[in-house]
């Protein structure tokens, strides 16, 4: 759901009632912000970290997760910052997405998710987050295998965040590569996450079901991508499947397969088809 910062208060009572007790944020800004760097990522207007502190003072009760990544900020859409020759410099990236997730969790946030993929930036996040003396109140969430999908359109399409440069095969896993997939969960335990997710996450169920095994005494979570719930609501405008039924029948398979957290754009409707 796409909402300007003042709004989430207006919608929660009534999702609260309905059982809502987490929600995620994702950036929008305007173009005019953008710039190489991500600037803006963690500007105190950013509409991530205003979010953050309308939701923290309505609804104190509610776990705010908050997206740590570049793409949304940078004026070439990349998760990173870029070299002169246009490939990303790890480095540079992964200490900027760490002064974000600080400044995120010093606005408020409960749990920050970084969803860029690069090498080592769950390690340098824990540790800022240490040395600012808020390691202890905000938990890490790790897109541990995100695999560079044709399912992210839709959402790269609303937050205006397509790589304007190339694509993000470079550091994202490539979708059939099983044992990268299981090293990047490895590595993000290994690093201090505390959660351990998976996407897109219809397509990877085996890499869900692997990633419960490499890390039995972590939550193991699902991000249900845009493009997944496209598929599903044209095939139910097609009348191809009933779209509670075929929703539901999704949210089971994932739970099946190990997960004990759903993201899911599907989450308005769930709350009142289980109402």
């Amino acid at each position: 759901m796409r909402l300007v910062c003042g709004r989430p208060a207006k919608h929660g009572p009534r999702a609260q009632a309905k059982g809502l007790r987490a929600a995620k944020l994702f950036g929008v800004p305007n173009d005019s912000v953008k710039d190489a760097v991500g600037c803006a990522a963690d500007d105190p207007e950013d509409p991530v970290i205003r979010a953050i502190r309308v939701l923290k003072t309505a609804f104190p009760a509610l776990l705010v997760s908050c997206d740590i990544c570049l793409c949304e900020y940078t004026s070439h859409g990349h998760c990173g910052h870029l070299l002169p020759d246009n490939t990303i410099d790890n480095a540079a990236s992964v200490r900027r997405l760490a002064e974000v997730a600080v400044n995120y969790a010093r606005a408020g946030a409960d749990n920050v998710a970084p969803s860029d993929m690069m090498d080592g930036r769950m390690r340098a996040i824990k540790q800022g987050l240490i040395d600012a003396g808020l390691g202890h109140c905000v938990s890490l969430m790790a897109y541990g295998a995100k695999f560079a999908s044709a399912l992210y359109g839709p959402f790269r399409d609303a937050a205006c965040s397509g790589a304007r440069i190339g694509n993000r095969a470079a550091y994202q896993l490539p979708p059939g590569s099983r044992g990268l997939g299981r090293r990047a969960i490895e590595r993000d335990v290994r690093e201090g996450a505390d959660i351990i997710m998976v996407n897109p996450a219809t397509f990877c169920l085996d890499i869900i079901r692997g990633a419960e095994a490499i890390a039995p005494n972590h939550p193991i979570a699902a991000y249900q991508v845009s493009g997944e719930f496209a598929m599903l609501h044209h095939a139910a405008a097609a009348g191809g499947v009933d779209l509670e039924t075929a929703v539901l029948e999704s949210m089971i398979c994932l739970q099946r397969a190990g997960c004990s957290l759903i993201l899911t754009y599907f989450t308005p409707e769930l709350l009142d088809w289980l109402e």
